[in-house]
C-alpha cells in the first residue's frame, strides 16, 4: 500500500488538463445560470417613481369612531377577553350568576331582615336586585376598561389598530356578563305580574344611557391614566368597594328624601351621581311597574322630584365626559408604547 502511494506521488500531474477541466466547468455553471434567469435588456426613458400623498402617522386617529367602523376586529378582541378570562376554569360564564346571587343573598338578610331596611317596600328583593345588576355593569366596565390598555400592551405595541377598541370591547364583555342577570330580572318580574307603561320605557332608556356614557367616559380615561400610573387600577377598586352604598338599592329613595331638608348638600352631591340616577330610573322601569297599584302603600317618596329633568341633564353631562376623555386619551395615546 506504501508502494501505491509512493507511485501515485511520483506521477507528474497535468496542470494545464486541470486547468481546462475547470475552466470548461465554468463555462458550463455560467450557461446554465444564464438560461435559468435570463437578461432582459430596458428601453425606453426611465421614470421616476413620485407619491404625490400626504404623510399620515402610522398610528390610527379615528378615535371611536374608527372602532366602530371596525366592527369584526372588535368581535376579535371581545372573543380574545372572554377566552382569557374562562381559561382552564370550571363554572365558565356562571360565575357571572354567583357572585351577584351571593351578594344579593347576603345584602337581602342582612339590609332586609337584621336592619329591617326592606320595611315599606314592597317587592324589596326587585328592588335589591334591579340595584345589583346596574352597579354590577358599572363596575366590570369601569374596572376592565381601566386594566384594559395595560393588559393588552402586546397588541397595542406591536399592532395598528385604534386603541380606544380595548375600553369599548371592556364595556361590551361587562354587558355580556350582564346580561343573563338582566334576563333573570325581567322572569322574575313577569312572574310577580310586571305591567309597562311609556313612562317607564322612557325611563329605562335614560337610565341605560346614563349608564352606558358614564361608564364609558371612565373606562376611556381612566385606562389611558393606569399605562402612566398603576395605581389607578387599585383606585377603582377601592371606590366600587362602596359603591353599593351611594346607590338607593339596599333602602329605599325615600330614606334619602327624609334628609335633604337637614343636610341640602348631601343630597345633592348624592343625587348628582350618575350612577344613582340610573339605578333609580331603571327602579322605575322595573320594580315600580310592579308596585303602583292603589292598594300597595309605600313609605316616604320613591323617586327625585325633578327626576326626569335631572336625568337628561345629567345624559348631557355624560356626553360631553365621553368627547373630553376621547380627546385625552388621542393626546396621550403616542406615549402608551414607550411607557409599557
Amino acid at each position: 500500500m506504501r508502494a501505491a502511494n509512493k507511485r501515485a506521488s511520483d506521477e507528474p500531474v497535468d496542470e494545464e488538463a486541470r486547468r481546462k477541466k475547470a475552466a470548461a466547468r465554468a463555462r458550463r455553471m455560467l450557461k446554465n445560470k444564464a438560461d435559468s434567469m435570463p437578461v432582459v435588456e430596458a428601453t425606453g426613458p426611465r421614470q421616476k417613481r413620485m407619491v404625490d400623498a400626504e404623510l399620515v402617522p402610522p398610528s390610527p386617529r379615528g378615535g371611536l369612531l374608527e372602532v366602530f367602523q371596525q366592527p369584526y376586529l372588535l368581535k376579535l378582541i371581545v372573543s380574545r377577553q372572554l377566552a382569557q378570562m374562562y381559561a382552564a376554569s370550571l363554572l365558565g360564564l356562571a360565575w357571572s350568576y354567583v357572585q351577584p346571587a351571593m351578594r344579593f343573598g347576603i345584602y337581602y338578610v342582612v339590609m332586609g331582615f337584621i336592619l329591617n331596611l326592606h320595611d315599606g317596600v314592597p317587592y324589596f328583593a326587585i328592588h335589591l336586585f334591579t340595584g345589583i345588576v346596574v352597579v354590577h355593569y358599572f363596575g366590570e366596565t369601569w374596572g376592565g376598561g381601566t386594566r384594559s390598555i395595560w393588559s393588552n400592551k402586546a397588541l397595542v405595541q406591536k399592532m395598528r389598530m385604534p386603541r380606544e377598541l380595548f375600553p369599548v370591547a371592556s364595556m361590551l364583555v361587562a354587558a355580556y356578563h350582564t346580561l343573563p342577570q338582566v334576563l333573570v330580572l325581567i322572569v322574575f318580574c313577569l312572574i310577580a305580574g310586571w305591567h309597562l307603561t311609556w313612562g317607564a320605557v322612557a325611563a329605562g332608556v335614560l337610565g341605560t344611557l346614563i349608564l352606558v356614557t358614564f361608564a364609558g367616559a371612565l373606562a376611556l380615561f381612566f385606562a389611558a391614566l393606569n399605562v402612566f400610573y398603576r395605581d389607578f387600577q387599585n383606585i377603582v377598586q377601592t371606590i366600587m368597594q362602596f359603591m353599593h352604598f351611594l346607590v338607593p338599592m339596599m333602602y329605599p329613595f325615600g330614606r334619602v328624601w327624609k334628609a335633604h331638608n337637614e343636610h341640602p348638600w348631601l343630597y345633592q352631591i348624592y343625587i348628582a351621581n350618575p350612577v344613582a340616577q340610573s339605578v333609580i330610573l331603571f327602579q322605575k322601569f322595573f320594580w315600580y311597574s310592579l308596585v303602583d297599584h292603589p292598594h300597595r302603600e309605600i313609605k316616604g317618596r320613591s323617586f327625585p322630584p325633578d327626576m326626569w329633568v335631572r336625568g337628561v341633564i345629567t345624559l348631557g353631562v355624560c356626553l360631553v365626559l365621553v368627547w373630553l376623555a376621547q380627546k385625552f386619551f388621542s393626546r396621550v395615546e403616542g406615549k402608551f408604547p414607550e411607557r409599557m
